[in-house]
C-alpha cells in the first residue's frame, strides 16, 4: 500500500506501511539506503545532490526520481534520509529546521555513526521523528552496495518511543539493527573506524611493501592469509594472535624494523606502534611470555629513538 500525505501529524504507530522517501545527499550512502528501501516496498520521490558524480550516482542507483533542493525533498517526503558527511549534518539540520522544511510527523534519518539524535534537535523541535541509523559498512557507490547490506549490522539510535519503527526499517534493508546508546555513539564509530579504516591502510601499505620486495602478486599472496587472519580474530579474539611479537621473537622484530628503516621510513612509525599494542595485548593474554617480552619491548623502544 502506497503512503497517502495527510495535513494532520501522525503518531508512529498510525504512520503507514508504505513511505515515500526523499534522500538529501546523494553519496555512496543514501542511494543505497533509498534503494533497499524501495525493494521493500517503499517509493524514493527525491534526491538532492551537488557534484557531477552525485548526479551520477542518483541515476544510476534511482533512476526516475527527480532532482531537488533538500528543502524540496523534504516537501515531496515521508521518510527522508540525511546522508551527508558527519561535519556537514549539525548545519543542514538547523538549516532546514529554521527555514520551515521540517513537517511534523516526518522520519529524518541520519546515517552518520559519530552522531547519535541530539544532532536532529532542530527538526525534533520542529515536530520531525528522529532517528540515527548507521550501516556498518564500506560504500562503494554502485548497485552492489545494496547486496551488501544483507545481513550488514546498523547502529541504531532513537527515542525509545521510535525504537521499534528504527529496527524496523533497518530490518526492512536487510540488515541487522544493533541499539547504541546516545553517549556511546563517538566511541562506537571510533571502533568501526579502528578495524576498518585502518585495516585499509595496513593491507594497502603491506602491498607496497611486498611489491618492493619483489612480489608479483602481493594482492593473492596476502587474500588466504588476511582471510584466515581475520576469521581467527572474530572468532577467537587475541587467541588468534601469531607472529614475531606474539612469540616474543626481538630479533626478528629488530629484522624487520632495520629493513624498513632502509626501504620504507615511513612505514616504521606504524609497525611500531602496532607492535607494542600487539605486545601488551599478547602479554595480558599470556601467549607472550614475560621473560621475552622484555627484550622484545626495549627492541620497540630504541626502535623509535634509531
Amino acid at each position: 500500500m502506497n503512503a497517502h500525505l495527510s495535513s494532520e501529524p501522525m503518531s508512529p504507530q498510525d504512520r503507514p506501511a508504505r513511505l515515500t522517501v526523499g534522500v538529501v545527499g546523494a553519496g555512496r550512502v543514501g542511494p543505497a539506503l533509498a534503494a533497499s528501501l524501495q525493494l521493500a516496498g517503499h517509493r524514493p520521490v527525491a534526491v538532492s545532490g551537488v557534484s557531477d558524480a552525485s548526479l551520477r550516482r542518483a541515476a544510476a542507483m534511482l533512476p526516475d526520481v527527480p532532482v531537488m533542493a533538500p528543502a524540496d525533498v523534504l516537501a515531496h517526503a515521508e521518510l527522508v534520509l540525511l546522508t551527508v558527511p558527519d561535519d556537514a549534518l549539525p548545519g543542514l539540520v538547523a538549516g532546514l529546521a529554521e527555514t520551515g522544511a521540517v513537517r511534523p510527523g516526518q522520519l529524518l534519518v541520519h546515517t552518520s555513526g559519530r552522531h547519535g539524535t541530539a544532532v536532529l534537535d532542530p527538526a525534533t523541535r520542529a515536530g520531525g521523528l528522529p532517528l540515527a541509523l548507521h550501516p556498518a559498512m564500506t560504500f562503494t557507490g554502485t548497485p552492489v552496495d545494496v547486496q551488501r547490506l544483507a545481513g550488514c549490522s546498523f547502529g541504531v539510535t532513537a527515542p525509545q518511543e521510535l525504537r521499534l519503527a528504527a529496527e524496523a526499517l533497518v530490518i526492512e534493508m536487510g540488515g541487522e539493527p544493533e541499539w547504541i546508546e546516545e553517549s556511546a555513539r563517538p566511541l562506537y564509530h571510533a571502533a568501526l573506524a579502528i578495524g576498518a579504516n585502518h585495516l585499509v591502510t595496513l593491507v594497502a601499505q603491506s602491498m607496497d611493501l611486498l611489491r618492493t620486495a619483489g612480489v608479483e602478486h602481493p594482492a593473492r599472496m596476502l587474500g588466504p592469509l588476511l582471510g584466515a587472519a581475520l576469521d581467527n580474530a572474530l572468532r577467537s579474539g587475541d587467541a588468534a594472535l601469531t607472529g614475531p611479537v606474539a612469540r616474543g621473537d626481538a630479533g626478528t622484530v629488530a629484522a624487520h624494523v632495520a629493513e624498513l628503516r632502509a626501504h620504507a621510513p615511513g612505514a616504521v612509525a606504524g609497525y611500531l606502534a602496532m607492535a607494542r599494542t600487539t605486545a601488551d595485548r599478547a602479554l595480558a593474554h599470556g601467549l607472550l611470555k614475560p621473560e621475552l617480552a622484555e627484550d622484545l619491548l626495549g627492541v620497540l623502544a630504541d626502535g623509535g629513538n634509531q
